[in-house]
């Protein structure tokens, strides 16, 4: 499980480092900031991305999840419970896996309909939601102790 552990925190550590970029203005993968919007919030009639600070909130919770693998499989000491651990990983693997799945709602693409978004969602974004949430879950459930 600790090759599992690993590989969710360097996808989220890329996560993370993408929204530190947004956060200081980047525009990638646009060429303006409305063309980044467009890419990668995708709501209705955005044209401008996210504040700095919720960029850097995002990445301070993606942050967190970055290491939480690593703390359940003891690669650091942690102050936490092994139980406690295993709970959260669980509660994490939940979140990822309901934006996967809320990606392919009819819902979720009145609400996000921009493009390329709405493109990129249903190929990239949801389905790695999807994979990180199943990567937390397998994780807790095998590392819950007994």
């Amino acid at each position: 499980m600790t090759v599992l552990a690993f590989a969710l925190s360097v996808v989220l550590l890329l996560i993370t480092t993408l929204h530190v970029y947004w956060g200081i203005g980047g525009i990638w993968p646009g060429t303006d900031t409305k063309s980044c919007a467009r890419a990668v919030v995708g709501f209705r009639g955005v044209d401008e991305m996210p504040s700095s600070l919720a960029s850097f909130a995002v990445a301070a919770c993606l942050a967190l999840a970055t290491l939480w693998p690593l703390a359940l499989e003891s690669v650091f000491a942690s102050p936490f419970p092994k139980q406690g651990l295993a709970a959260t990983a669980l509660l994490i693997g939940l979140v990822f896996l309901g934006r996967g799945i809320v990606g392919f709602t009819p819902w979720w693409r009145r609400l996000a309909p921009e493009q390329p978004f709405a493109r990129l969602d249903q190929r990239l974004y949801s389905p790695l939601c999807l994979l990180i949430g199943l990567g937390f879950a397998i994780l807790a459930i095998t590392e819950f102790p007994a």
